[in-house]
């Protein structure tokens, strides 16, 4: 069986954003076909069309949590935020941060910070672990939440 961790590391390897890859490890299980989910997180990328904000693993698992669990009234919308400041607690507790330019150490929005970023190899050494790391606490949620 593959799991949503190895689904969202083969995505990502196939040059998806880590924000696609993400949610699409749980998107279509959920209901939303592959076209619709790509599109929907492909902003999310590099921090946020790569501007280095919010990791673009955070925002996809945040999305897939919506997708999820999310409420279509707004009297529940404490549920889904308890759940999200949840997931966001433990990806920050185990990489310090949820910060994109933090995780990777570049700053990715500058072309000089991109090109530094690529010499460095994070988005083959760095985003990876991230994209998996993500989608296993996302998993870990649900099948508790």
């Amino acid at each position: 069986m593959t799991t949503p961790a190895e689904i969202a590391a083969t995505t990502f390897s196939q040059k998806y954003n880590c924000s696609q890859s993400v949610f699409l490890a749980f998107a279509q299980t959920l209901g939303l076909d592959r076209e619709t989910a790509l599109r929907l997180a492909s902003p999310f990328g590099g921090g946020i069309a790569r501007q280095g904000e919010v990791c673009g693993a955070v925002t996809g698992a945040l999305m897939a949590l919506g997708l999820a669990r999310g409420t279509v009234t707004p009297a529940d919308k404490e549920r889904i935020y308890n759940l999200s400041r949840d997931f966001m607690q433990r990806f920050e507790q185990k990489h310090g941060t949820i910060l994109c330019r933090n995780l990777i150490d570049c700053d990715i929005s500058t072309p000089a910070g991109y090109q530094a970023a690529t010499e460095k190899r994070v988005f083959t050494l760095i985003c990876p672990l991230l994209v998996q790391d993500a989608a296993e606490i996302v998993q870990q949620l649900l099948e508790t939440a």
